[in-house]
């Protein structure tokens, strides 16, 4: 079997009542996390190089009024910083093990819109409560496999010029989107120095969107299955910890168009210049629809 995956999610090791985004752990150091994959994932552990550097470039301020910030928080006091994308007024679309760990849903948790800089409270940001969270009923973590969720807020956002929805691929929309330009953004980490943390600004980069079969040819295909959708890591350009549940989305008509969410990448790092591995936004529309409020194009 060729080489396997390493989960891009973040989690940190906070106080039950608050997330310190400035002491953010390598996610490989946290016995809860490693505990949940199979036991060929859990062999990671202990290769490397680690490297980092998604070879990103910082965005202008809400440059991308879709990027949510998902802070979540399990029972023992562990928390999550992961990416997102704002569905409509009430729904946030992430993945499944940026709100679930060990079996686990988060007790509670924020969601941060209209942020450029997370570790300020800038006049543009929104910050509000999980309400509830809805998991995929058959993610299953050991095998990063249907990893989407969805989480209702507490209390309806309010858009404007910096916060808005993502629009997503119509139900008749065919397309594996191969061969477009997919652009990633989050506030994942930056640097391969060991215990950096993540971003505190949205950075942003681009590749080409791959054929499931080139992925495959990098990857395996047990891993990489229909529902997945890859991104070239050409030039070291990728998604790295923290950027989890974030969106991989493609211009079209002047819109931004969301076609992935990130889950994982490869455990040699995130600048080795393997494919990232994202979730295929069009293969879940109906599951995205009954768990959330959003109505999808014919």
């Amino acid at each position: 079997m060729k080489s396997m995956a390493l989960l891009i999610g973040v989690l940190a090791v906070v106080t039950a009542t608050s997330i310190d985004l400035s002491k953010v752990k390598r996610i490989e150091e946290l016995d809860e996390f490693w505990a949940q994959l199979s036991p060929q994932l859990q062999m990671l552990r202990d290769t490397g190089p680690y490297s980092r550097v998604v070879n990103g470039q910082e965005a202008q301020p809400n440059q991308f009024p879709y990027q949510a910030l998902a802070l979540s928080l399990f029972d023992g006091g562990s928390g999550g910083l992961c990416g997102g994308t704002v569905l409509t007024e009430n729904f946030v679309l992430t993945a499944a093990h940026c709100v679930q760990m060990s079996g686990s849903v988060a007790t509670h948790g924020t969601v941060v819109l209209g942020a450029h800089n997370r570790q300020l409270e800038e006049a543009t940001q929104q910050r509000i409560d999980f309400g509830s969270i809805n998991v995929h009923p058959s993610y299953i973590a050991s095998l990063l496999r249907n990893d989407i969720a969805t989480v209702r807020l507490a209390s309806p956002a309010v858009f404007n010029d910096v916060v808005q929805p993502i629009d997503l691929p119509a139900v008749s929309d065919a397309r594996t989107f191969a061969g477009m330009t997919g652009i990633i953004s989050g506030f994942g980490r930056t640097s391969d120095e060991t215990g950096s943390p993540a971003s505190d600004v949205v950075m942003y980069t681009s590749n080409a969107i791959l054929t499931n079969a080139d992925c495959q040819a990098a990857w395996n295909a047990v891993l990489i299955q229909a529902q997945n959708i890859c991104l070239s890591g050409d030039g070291g350009r990728s998604v790295c910890n923290g950027d989890s549940g974030g969106p991989l989305a493609v211009r079209e008509d002047g819109r931004s168009l969301q076609v992935g969410i990130a889950s994982f990448v490869h455990a040699s790092g995130c600048a080795s210049g393997f494919p990232a591995g994202f979730v295929r936004v069009s293969h879940y529309l109906d599951w995205i629809a009954e768990n959330s409020d959003v109505t999808l194009r014919a």
